[in-house]
């Protein structure tokens, strides 16, 4: 008996220890991705003992949401810095140079500035700087120099202030060379970012293609001795890929270089994961590690998915959440229009959001979106209808599809793939309640009345579709409300609870 009780508290010893062991590393360590969701193309800088980063906006508008972090880890808003529409913006380049903050940024076919005295603005309009090609990335030389890099290996020298191309481009870097025999998308060389470091200046770009299969996209590093090249390819690389469908991160490229207060570096990249394409590209970290003869490559047994020891930094706290009662005087900073930003089209009320209907569809209707970060989640949002406007709490791809749950003032409207139609007829009420419970691929829907009984309708959706590889356009599949036809919504107590 007494062997046997030994052995127990042995096992309850044992059994403690591993849970302080797990408490312990969970504390010292973060789990990739850093911002869950669609956030890609990401562009960052160190500011002393604060991060900053930026990512691609696509058709969202405000644009160019800037984040700040302490801890690489842990970030909350700070501010658009694009209001006004110029289409699709692709992989921005955030800058600080004299104590100026810029971002370039290509969209309608050429590229763009803004630019600010602070981070937190106000920014600028955006300026056209009248020349084409995508994902300019801002460099400067010994000199104070300043140029743009491009996807296609050119580079063009800018004006001093940095809001203008002053000359001709030069074609200095041509890639590195994939293996024949690698699973890609195409070469596409994108995203170029330099930095230096000692005695080189670092060129780091992505290959493969954005999407398409798994295997994919890529980082690759090059070094010169001149920002004006020529570029010299790593040994290492791709410095990151994923090598395998089976990994839990596909496509991972498009990184930046960024050093922490420590001194140690690491990589911000983006990849899609296994399972959940239609979240979009995720924004993920690694640390690097230099070579005695002056190379970064991969960390020593990091992989993407595991448990990674922190950076040096403190967590900032951040209230940032999804959910939201609409009592701010501002729109908060996880709302985006698509297509648009008429700040005159809605209204914050004591009594809600008041938005003006407009369209005749959701697609037509410019929704205002957010992007969740779970696998599974429940959305609600309490709606007033006004006139012949129809009230929409939908997932939302892009104009030509979506789906959801949408009501008037007579009907329950079913979403499906874009097609509407009444699921609930003679409903008559125009204050009611709009559910969606997305539970991993699978979306049900329901409505109330008072708020407490809910309702299901017979319909229900299948979302996996939704991405890029089927539909092309980089987007994801956003949760938003939407207000259609002619009249107003009103939408309060917008709520959303992630779920297992």
């Amino acid at each position: 008996m007494k062997r046997i009780i030994l052995l127990f508290i042995s096992f309850i010893s044992f059994a403690g220890n591993a849970q302080q062991q797990k408490a312990n590393i969970e504390k010292e360590s973060y789990q990739n991705p850093i911002f869950a969701g669609d956030y890609p193309d990401p562009s960052i800088i160190r500011d002393g003992e604060d991060y900053y980063i930026v990512h691609s906006s696509f058709n969202y508008y405000p644009g160019l949401l800037i984040w700040t972090s302490k801890d690489l880890v842990n970030w909350k808003p700070v501010t658009h810095a694009l209001k006004k529409s110029v289409g699709s913006v692709w992989a921005p380049d955030l800058v600080k140079y004299n104590n100026k903050f810029y971002i370039y940024f290509p969209a309608n076919e050429t590229n763009y500035v803004v630019w600010a005295d602070t981070i937190t603005g106000p920014w600028s309009d955006p300026i056209d700087l009248k020349i084409g090609n995508i994902d300019p990335g801002h460099f400067t030389d010994e000199k104070g120099n300043r140029y743009l890099y491009f996807s296609n290996g050119n580079y063009v020298p800018l004006s001093k202030d940095g809001l203008s191309v002053s000359g001709e481009g030069k074609h200095v870097y041509d890639g590195w060379k994939i293996p024949a025999d690698w699973s890609i998308e195409c070469f596409c060389m994108e995203g170029p970012k330099v930095l230096k470091r000692r005695d080189y200046y670092y060129l780091t770009v992505a290959e493969g293609g954005t999407a398409g299969p798994a295997t994919s996209h890529m980082v690759i590093s090059a070094r010169s001795k001149s920002p004006l090249g020529p570029w010299e390819n790593s040994p290492f690389n791709p410095i990151i890929r994923t090598k395998s469908q089976s990994e839990k991160w596909w496509s991972k490229g498009h990184a930046t270089l960024i050093d922490d207060a420590d001194g140690k570096w690491w990589m911000v990249f983006h990849g899609y994961e296994n399972g959940y394409y239609n979240m979009g590209r995720q924004t993920l970290l690694e640390p690097v590690e230099w070579t005695k003869d002056g190379w970064f490559k991969s960390a020593a047994a990091i992989k993407t998915e595991n448990p990674i020891k922190k950076p040096a930094g403190k967590k900032i706290e951040s209230n940032f959440s999804l959910s939201d009662d609409f009592s701010a005087l501002e729109l908060k900073p996880q709302w985006q229009f698509f297509n648009e930003y008429d700040a005159e089209r809605f209204k914050l009320t004591k009594n809600g959001l008041e938005l003006k209907a407009k369209g005749k569809n959701v697609g037509e209707s410019s929704p205002l979106l957010c992007t969740p970060p779970d696998h599974s989640y429940v959305a609600q949002v309490e709606v007033e209808i006004e006139e012949n406007a129809t009230a929409g709490l939908v997932l939302f791809y892009d104009t030509k599809l979506y789906t959801g749950i949408a009501a008037d003032h007579e009907n329950v409207f079913a979403i499906l793939r874009s097609w509407q139609l009444p699921t609930q007829k003679g409903v008559n009420k125009t204050h009611l309640f709009l559910r969606l419970e997305k539970k991993e691929q699978l979306v049900n829907m329901f409505y109330s009345i008072d708020g407490k009984e809910l309702i299901k309708i017979e319909n229900s959706a299948e979302v996996s579709a939704f991405h890029h590889n089927v539909l092309s356009g980089f987007m994801s599949l956003r949760l938003g409300l939407s207000a259609a036809g002619t009249g107003k919504v009103t939408f309060k107590n917008f709520i959303y609870k992630a779920t297992n």
